[in-house]
């Protein structure tokens, strides 16, 4: 008796750490992602999005290359596994490029969407691919999706038109903080954050399905996946840095304009989506959702104090909207709702 207590309090507890992590983690990376891209101090160069997507898929790598070490005990597994899953199949790294490409864009346009929208109504919009990845779903993996499902997703998308319609009517312009503090708020664009958050959900959707079915359909492990994603993904990602970014690395170094915070931006974006996926596994769609909620509110209320935010009443609504249905997404709601109705 007492073991099984000591099972489910062991068990409630690994759920409220996921939450706890997964709320953190969310909230975190969209956070200083958007402090880091919008407030310079005068003088202090701006760091290039581009190297700061290339750093964080190489740091993935290596990551996921420690895990792979710890796993196998010894350097000569480490070793014969390395030759045996990543260097001796190639073809099941060039299986990675759609995906890989599709999340190094990805990235670099959450950097857009947060150079140009408020941290919480990209969190509020960013659900947006929940649509997509529900869609691509059906087209790819051959899932149904309830009615209940198809009613979350349109509240969704009445949610984040709600949101949208206060982002498109503030101004773009530059704003400055107080002489005293001698910071300087770079100019936003909302309909650019807008497009770069539509088109990142997207690709999301899009390489999330694509990705889940390479992995439903072979025995490698997650790991090894990561890094042959990873691979990949760096060089899309040094490619685009090249390709967009070469005049101002020659110019000024690939780690210009780098402090502390943007190592922390770099190495969340890194390791917080695999400590996700460490997580993940305790945490139900319930929790998932619940933690998207808390996620947005964190965001919204910290945004308040550190950006000067001001969220108006169709906001407010627009949110909780999304809220609910991001929520109602992750359970038969109509089914657990009967469930509770006693017959007569």
């Amino acid at each position: 008796m007492f073991r099984r207590q000591a099972t489910d309090l062991s068990a409630q507890n690994k759920k409220q750490l996921s939450l706890i992590v997964l709320v953190v983690q969310n909230s975190t990376l969209v956070l200083m992602m958007r402090y880091s891209r919008i407030v310079q101090k005068p003088g202090q160069t701006m760091y290039i999005a581009s190297t700061a997507v290339f750093l964080a898929e190489v740091l993935k790598i290596v990551a996921c290359l420690i895990v792979m070490r710890h796993q196998q005990g010894t350097w000569d597994k480490f070793s014969a596994m390395v030759r045996k899953e990543i260097l001796g199949r190639p073809g099941e790294t060039l299986k990675m490029l759609i995906p890989s490409g599709l999340y190094a864009l990805q990235n670099n346009l959450l950097y857009v969407a947060l150079s140009n929208l408020e941290a919480a109504t990209f969190q509020v919009t960013y659900q947006m691919k929940i649509m997509s990845t529900a869609v691509f779903s059906v087209v790819l993996l051959g899932k149904s999706l309830s009615r209940d499902k198809w009613l979350a997703l349109l509240l969704l998308m009445i949610g984040v038109t709600l949101v949208q319609s206060q982002s498109m009517s503030s101004s773009s312009s530059a704003t400055t903080a107080s002489a005293k503090d001698e910071i300087l708020l770079a100019p936003q664009n909302p309909f650019i954050g807008f497009m770069a958050v539509i088109t990142s959900c997207v690709s999301s959707g899009f390489a999330g399905c694509y990705f889940e079915k390479i992995l439903k359909t072979s025995d490698t492990s997650m790991w090894v996946r990561n890094i042959q994603l990873g691979i990949s993904g760096a060089l899309f990602s040094l490619v685009g840095m090249l390709a967009y970014d070469m005049q101002p690395i020659m110019e000024g170094g690939l780690l210009q304009g780098y402090d502390w915070l943007t190592w922390v931006v770099v190495a969340n974006q890194a390791l917080g989506g695999l400590l996700v996926a460490i997580v993940v596994k305790y945490a139900d769609n319930i929790l998932k959702g619940f933690a998207t909620s808390l996620s947005i509110i964190v965001s919204g209320v910290i945004s308040i104090y550190l950006f000067s935010f001001q969220p108006s009443g169709v906001f407010i609504v627009g949110a909780m909207i999304v809220m609910a249905s991001s929520y109602l997404y992750g359970i038969d709601f109509s089914k657990r709702f009967q469930g509770r109705i006693k017959p007569l």
